[in-house]
């Protein structure tokens, strides 16, 4: 039998995967362990992606692995619905004491951020008799039909699918460097108001505190508190979604921890069971309460696996430290992507939340012309030297961050000794 290669695997992908899942990378993994992945020629590569956020707590984390190991040898499923299981309980109960918010709440497990984000709007169109929505210019909310609606970029999420669900207005996200101002948010929500639906028949507002595939724009807390007095006035459901943000990737487990106000409902998954997918929506208990018996759920949703995996990720950021750490690695990254700056204007802006880290790139000193193709042969030259990077803005100008909390300084290090080559053979 021929050696797998990574050529080999992807003539075999080409033939046999649709060419609508996209690849970033042509390499194809074999192992890895904490920040470090094997592809299958045996090459290793310091991954500075986090499977999109997912791995804040590292691969194959010891602790994760020995809880599924143990959950494996008692129960692998029955569905929630038919039999329920305590750790899925437990999970709930402690999503419920994170989450801010001085009220009581509940939470919904389900599988994957889209069907949280779906779920949420379920919720909120219950709870207040309401069907419109309102999300953001740059969102991202999933790739279902409903979080495509939401999804604030045509291609290549929702190109050539036609028309989205109705009922969903779209208004402008601050962004200070791209001169929207609070002011002008707010302003493009009241003309919503004016122009497309009544205030009283909109049901939610959703809004991922710092945009993911937007391009890592940090929401303002003056823009947050408004927002939330805005809602307060005409009855409407605050939607946080942190499904990026959530599990400690911001500095805190929910970046809204940071934002001053509470949301009424939020999404969460990708890192919160550490590589096993789980997801859901923890908010309000009226509010969670308004879909009666049957109407939530799902057959895998809350699986045991993924339930024993989350509770070992909550005892690891615990016991290891991992918001405090979180702090630390935006720190370090940050102070070396700004050494980096001073030396390649085409850096226009390093910006972070925690280590929710992005460096925006442009055509040149004082621009604001994005520059895809600089991103695109960074992402490549990365890649050759053995980093593993990722892209993201309506524009595919913007380098983005997500290595494990876990990961050692010498790796950051490392990683960003690489950046540094791959900008400098730009010039």
């Amino acid at each position: 039998m021929s050696k797998k290669t990574n050529e080999s695997l992807m003539q075999r992908r080409v033939a046999a995967v649709p060419r609508g899942v996209g690849q970033i990378h042509p390499i194809f993994a074999d192992s890895a362990k904490n920040a470090t992945v094997t592809d299958v020629e045996g090459r290793e590569f310091i991954d500075f992606a986090g499977g999109i956020a997912v791995l804040n707590t590292g691969h194959l984390h010891p602790k994760v692995i020995a809880a599924v190991e143990a959950q494996l040898h008692k129960l692998t499923h029955t569905c929630f619905q038919v039999l329920a299981y305590e750790p899925y309980v437990e999970v709930c109960e402690k999503i419920n004491a994170r989450v801010p918010g001085d009220f009581a709440k509940k939470t919904l497990l389900v599988t994957t951020g889209s069907e949280a984000v779906e779920n949420a709007i379920k919720i909120a169109r219950a709870a207040t008799g309401r069907a419109g929505v309102i999300a953001f210019t740059g969102a991202y909310h999933g790739r279902t039909m409903m979080t495509l609606g939401l999804t604030g970029k045509v291609v290549p999420y929702s190109a050539g699918m036609g028309l989205m669900p109705g009922g969903i207005f779209r208004a402008l996200y601050p962004n200070e460097l791209h001169g929207v101002s609070i002011d002008d948010s707010i302003a493009s929500i009241e003309r919503i108001f004016k122009n497309d639906a009544e205030a009283r028949d909109i049901a939610a507002i959703i809004l991922e505190p710092v945009q993911g595939e937007g391009g890592f724009y940090v929401a303002p807390k003056e823009f947050m508190k408004r927002l939330r007095a805005l809602c307060d006035q005409h009855g409407i459901l605050l939607i946080a979604d942190e499904v990026q943000t959530g599990a400690g990737r911001t500095g805190t487990f929910f970046a809204m921890e940071q934002m001053g106000v509470a949301p009424d409902l939020t999404t969460f998954a990708k890192s919160i069971a550490g590589g096993f997918p789980l997801a859901g929506v923890c908010g309000k208990a009226e509010y969670m309460d308004a879909i009666a018996p049957g109407g939530l759920g799902g057959t895998y949703a809350g699986s045991p696996i993924a339930c024993a995996a989350a509770l070992a990720v909550m005892e690891v950021f615990e016991e290891e430290k991992l918001l405090e750490r979180s702090q630390a690695v935006g720190e370090r990254l940050v102070a070396g992507l700004k050494q980096i700056q001073a030396k390649h204007p085409i850096i226009g802006e390093v910006r972070a939340l925690g280590s929710m880290i992005a460096i925006e790139v442009v055509e040149k000193a004082g621009s604001l012309v994005p520059n895809a193709a600089a991103v695109a042969s960074v992402v490549a030259k990365a890649r050759d030297k053995g980093l593993i990077l990722l892209s993201c803005g309506t524009y595919g100008n913007v380098l983005r961050i997500l290595v494990p909390l876990t990961s050692p300084d010498e790796q950051l290090d490392q990683g960003l000794a690489i950046i540094a080559e791959c900008f400098d053979e730009l010039a």
